[in-house]
């Protein structure tokens, strides 16, 4: 059973950086997809970024374009999720998801195992 595990969400000041982690257990990571959704109150959980475990294949949301980098480490089961210049938007619930397949999907329904959730909220 695959379970993910975020880490690292809290409080931020606008224009500042945050990192989080997401560790995956119970499955092969090297041949484990993660990506990171995101859902503000009132709004659809929305893709962020994905890095697939094929080596090269990663992707970013619309919205965060130039503001975050995904990154992972194999040795560690974990991905990581490095944001700057944050503003109040970016305020959200931040989601850890992992599949099997392969390309980085940007849809929730192409993840089946889920993290809790780690909130992040950005002050003005």
């Amino acid at each position: 059973q695959v379970q993910v595990l975020e880490s690292g969400g809290g409080l931020v000041q606008a224009g500042g950086s945050m990192r989080l982690s997401c560790t995956v257990s119970g499955g092969s990571f090297t041949s484990i997809t993660v990506a990171w959704f995101r859902q503000a109150p009132g709004k659809e959980r929305e893709f962020v970024a994905g890095i697939s475990w094929f080596p090269g294949r990663h992707a970013h949301g619309d919205s965060v374009m130039g503001r975050v980098t995904i990154s992972r480490d194999n040795a560690k089961n974990a991905v990581f999720l490095q944001m700057k210049s944050l503003n109040i938007e970016d305020t959200a619930v931040y989601y850890c998801a992992a599949t099997e397949i392969v390309a980085v999907h940007q849809t929730t329904d192409r993840y089946p195992y889920w993290g809790q959730g780690t909130q992040v909220t950005v002050s003005s």
